[in-house]
């Protein structure tokens, strides 16, 4: 007879709960105004918000820091 094997998740140690940041705070974090915000986006340069509820939306800190980076850096 054959045992069946299954599959398991090893369980995620380094997993942090999703934190999510509304357009006020993207505005002080980034520097740029919700009209440039939503410029970005439109030309996939800037993250997707994501829908908390009918009217709300909100960017994940990780998906905003993770554009931060990846930004040049520039030395006056």
């Amino acid at each position: 007879m054959s045992q069946m094997q299954t599959a398991t998740r090893p369980p995620m140690v380094d997993a942090q709960p999703a934190v999510f940041v509304r357009m006020a705070a993207v505005v002080r974090m980034t520097g740029l105004g919700r009209s440039t915000i939503y410029r970005l986006m439109a030309e996939d340069k800037f993250p997707s918000p994501v829908r908390l509820a009918k009217r709300a939306i909100a960017w994940r800190r990780i998906d905003l820091e993770q554009w931060s980076a990846g930004r040049p850096t520039v030395s006056h």
